[in-house]
């Protein structure tokens, strides 16, 4: 019997341990509380008691719960919740004069009804994470699987999406000779305005026009605007916008061109101590046909870290919606100087964990790390 149970809830639980199953539950705790809360408006108007206002807050609540049903789920859902209040006890004569008692179980139908919602719910959460499961395996043939071998740097990169699908793109590779630019490599990273299936395809999209048209003879400022115009046609009216960082790194002369299209500015830290930002560039890309882009340069000497991250990363929040902050990278960089690129990107990810801790991740986390040698 002992057997058997352990079976059974080694089957239930996967064999995770109960404080990750704790955690788990707080997390998906607060992310569905944050989509169901959303929409409810929590200040107290002026002259509402706080009772009164608690009672309002929870009609809002439950209204919100009922919008994200379909209109048959929430009759069901209605139907449950007043039979789960009901019991009904009904007595009639019979035809000996007998009292005929008739009682009926609210509370039993009512929950088969909420068992039915809560199945229908299901099938619809596996079918959808069934086809995001695909969308994920499509998204990572997307991305390179690991960094290539770039004379006169180490890399390192990963991303963490904030659902099963992110909205945060990064790459390093060749790119075509041109005139002047014989063996030169192309280093970027972008991030989609939102998260999920939408932010997703429209990542798609900024992989296959940076492709493409890097693929043209075209200076970075050039491809810069080239890749606008192409997001103007995708971003509706500027509402899908995507920051990106673009680079071009020529390894014969170490220099580093770019272009910031409205990213979180790049670290460079150099040997000496010195910290720079790689801000030179423009507006995010999908806002403003046409729009002018300038480029930057620096030079790349041993010993140099540049590390380009996402605004995930850094605004990554506690339990008390603290920040990370860029302080905080900073020092985790100045602690891992002498490491290897990928043993300080392990540092950073370790660290962004021990701060969020139990909160939940509310946006993708992506990370590009160069170091000079």
């Amino acid at each position: 019997m002992m057997k058997r149970t352990r079976t059974f809830w080694r089957r239930i639980t996967d064999g995770v341990a109960m404080s990750e199953l704790w955690k788990q539950f707080h997390v998906d705790a607060r992310t569905s509380y944050r989509l169901y809360s959303r929409e409810i408006e929590t200040s107290r108007p002026r002259g509402r008691g706080r009772v009164r206002h608690f009672f309002w807050m929870v009609k809002q609540f439950l209204w919100a719960v009922f919008d994200k049903l379909s209109p048959a789920r929430r009759v069901l859902l209605l139907v449950a919740l007043i039979l789960l209040l009901c019991n009904i006890q009904i007595s009639s004569p019979d035809s000996g004069s007998k009292l005929m008692n008739f009682e009926f179980n609210g509370a039993f139908w009512g929950g088969i009804l909420m068992f039915v919602v809560l199945m229908l719910e299901v099938a619809d959460r596996v079918v959808m994470k069934r086809d995001l499961q695909i969308a994920k395996e499509i998204q990572a043939w997307l991305l390179p699987p690991a960094p290539p071998a770039v004379p006169g740097l180490e890399i390192a990169f990963a991303t963490r999406p904030a659902n099963t699908v992110a909205g945060d793109y990064y790459d390093v590779f060749p790119r075509p000779a041109w005139q002047g630019h014989e063996g030169d490599y192309l280093i970027a990273i972008a991030d989609v305005a939102g998260k999920s299936v939408p932010a997703a395809m429209l990542m798609a999209t900024y992989q296959a026009s940076l492709k493409t048209l890097a693929a043209t003879a075209s200076s970075l400022t050039e491809l810069a605007g080239r890749m606008n115009n192409y997001a103007c046609n995708n971003s509706q009216n500027g509402r899908r916008f995507t920051t990106t960082f673009i680079a071009e790194y020529d390894p014969a002369s170490r220099g580093l061109s770019y272009v910031n299209a409205g990213h979180n500015p790049p670290i460079l830290r150099r040997l000496t101590g010195a910290v720079e930002r790689l801000e030179e560039g423009g507006i995010p890309l999908g806002i403003q046909p046409e729009a002018a882009y300038q480029s930057g340069t620096v030079t790349l000497q041993a010993g140099d870290w540049l590390v380009i991250f996402t605004d995930g990363a850094t605004e990554a929040e506690n339990a008390y919606t603290e920040e990370y902050g860029e302080p905080r990278l900073l020092t985790v960089l100045r602690v891992n100087l002498g490491a290897a690129p990928q043993a300080l990107l392990s540092a950073i990810m370790m660290d962004i964990d021990r701060f969020v801790g139990n909160a939940p991740q509310h946006d993708d986390i992506t990370l590009l790390i160069l170091k000079a040698v």
